[in-house]
């Protein structure tokens, strides 16, 4: 994938040679256009190889939490509403999916991106929303640019955390003064602007993550209580907790578009028995089997990440935490290359284009950027309230209710569906992301400052 300034300039391009044709007014969609067949990508990947990119960028420090998220939910409630909420996150990816599959149609491009899909939506939709074309690239921009940042917290949070328990043994400190130790070395990986160069250890991060989860099922399983000691339903106070730590888990926006935009058949992904589809029941499988059995083991002292959980004496649970705080690690220069990527390639590169120190400046927007996450982790230090803050706050808009704003646009006026039925629809999802992203925020924002009370 090129960086989201060329995807845009791209955009922009082929749109200015290639006017949609207009009858009074209207667009008249080329039906025999086809975007898929006029994209050009370097590297197409095959179904399996997308399945599989799928499945390593959903398993992260997301399905080490949901033993804790289940705390908040009871392991009934939870294994139902992680199926829930896997279904309405595939759901919404289907329709953010098909939403840009039209504008590319009906605009003769072959390719679109999130945020200037969803600019292209407005300026097509119900006269009430228009207004907001011109600031959606920068909404969709930022809410991008905060979830991002905040993976970037949860990962510097997880490896301080997990490197204290490895050293609190032999010399206690503070997780404050582990987050400064890191400090350092972050920028020092955050310096690498050349994905190919971390693609290496992108691949052996994943290896030490599968092999991970496999030693913790193994510590999880052994001795476990019975069912009778544990919720079936947690008090519902707590619900918005459980939403936004496995929104946080489940949804994959970003990562879900740029694998169907760089597909070799790309009309695979969706469908009923789609890569999407297969790639997020055996994701939801997977975390609802890891809240389940966390829960059942740890009860109500499941932490952030299960890995706290482990014996502190035992060698082998010893070398899984720093089998994952490596991985982590490597993973944070990946995460934090996004923000780097939009805020330098879209917003300032341009205006530093014929400086001598161009290269100076987008250095310190790297190193400013991991000082911000450094600065946030230190300041709130709580893995499973930050994983559950920033799932609610970001996913909620950019996984449910943008998609769902995207469809009522590109189906105006006239493609709504009997009674206007896709209409209602998305005005219910609308609310849902909402709703979940005020009660998320609130709920986590409140049990962040009554941690420290």
């Amino acid at each position: 994938m090129g960086s989201p300034k060329q995807d845009v300039n791209v955009d922009m391009q082929l749109l200015s040679k290639q006017p949609s044709p207009t009858r009074n007014g209207e667009t008249i969609v080329d039906e025999n256009y086809d975007p898929h067949l006029h994209r050009n990508r370097p590297h197409p990947t095959t179904n399996f190889e997308t399945l599989v990119h799928l499945l390593k960028g959903s398993l992260g420090t997301g399905i080490l939490a949901m033993p804790q998220a289940f705390c908040n939910s009871g392991y009934v409630s939870g294994v139902i509403n992680t199926i829930l909420i896997g279904v309405l996150c595939t759901y919404c990816l289907h329709v953010l999916v098909q939403a840009q599959y039209a504008l590319c149609k009906r605009h003769r491009v072959p390719i679109l991106t999130y945020p200037i899909s969803m600019k292209m939506a407005l300026e097509e939709g119900p006269q009430c929303l228009r207004k907001y074309a011109p600031f959606s690239i920068i909404i969709v921009d930022g809410f991008m640019i905060l979830y991002q940042l905040g993976i970037c917290c949860v990962y510097i949070v997880f490896v301080a955390t997990n490197i204290k328990q490895l050293v609190d043994v032999w010399y206690p400190l503070d997780v404050k003064i582990h987050c400064l130790i890191l400090l350092v070395p972050l920028i020092g990986i955050n310096m690498i602007r050349n994905l190919k160069i971390l693609a290496p250890f992108s691949s052996l991060a994943n290896v030490i993550t599968f092999v991970g989860i496999g030693i913790i099922l193994h510590y999880i399983l052994d001795d476990i209580p019975p069912i009778s000691e544990r919720e079936m339903m947690a008090d519902i106070g707590k619900f918005p907790l459980f939403f936004g730590t496995t929104l946080f888990a489940l949804e994959a926006v970003g990562v879900v578009i740029a694998l169907e935009n760089n597909m070799k058949t790309p009309k695979s992904f969706g469908g009923a028995f789609g890569v999407l589809n297969v790639g997020m029941i055996i994701i939801v499988f997977l975390y609802a089997a890891m809240g389940f059995l966390g829960y059942l083991k740890y009860g109500n002292d499941a932490l952030g990440s299960v890995t706290l959980n482990l014996p502190e004496g035992d060698w082998l649970s010893q070398s899984v935490r720093i089998l994952f705080a490596i991985a982590i690690f490597i993973s944070y220069a990946l995460q934090c290359y996004v923000p780097v990527d939009i805020i330098w390639n879209v917003y300032l590169v341009d205006r530093y284009k014929d400086s001598s120190k161009k290269m100076v400046y987008e250095m310190l927007v790297r190193i400013v950027l991991v000082i911000v996450t450094f600065l946030l982790a230190v300041a709130i230090p709580r893995l499973g309230l930050f994983i559950s803050l920033f799932g609610a706050l970001c996913l909620s808009a950019l996984g449910i209710a943008f998609p769902a704003i995207m469809e009522i646009c590109v189906k105006w006026p006239d493609k709504l569906g009997p009674g206007k039925i896709t209409l209602w629809k998305d005005i219910i999802l609308i609310i849902f992301g909402i709703v979940g992203l005020v009660a998320g925020t609130y709920t986590s924002v409140r049990d962040i400052i009554y941690s420290f009370q």
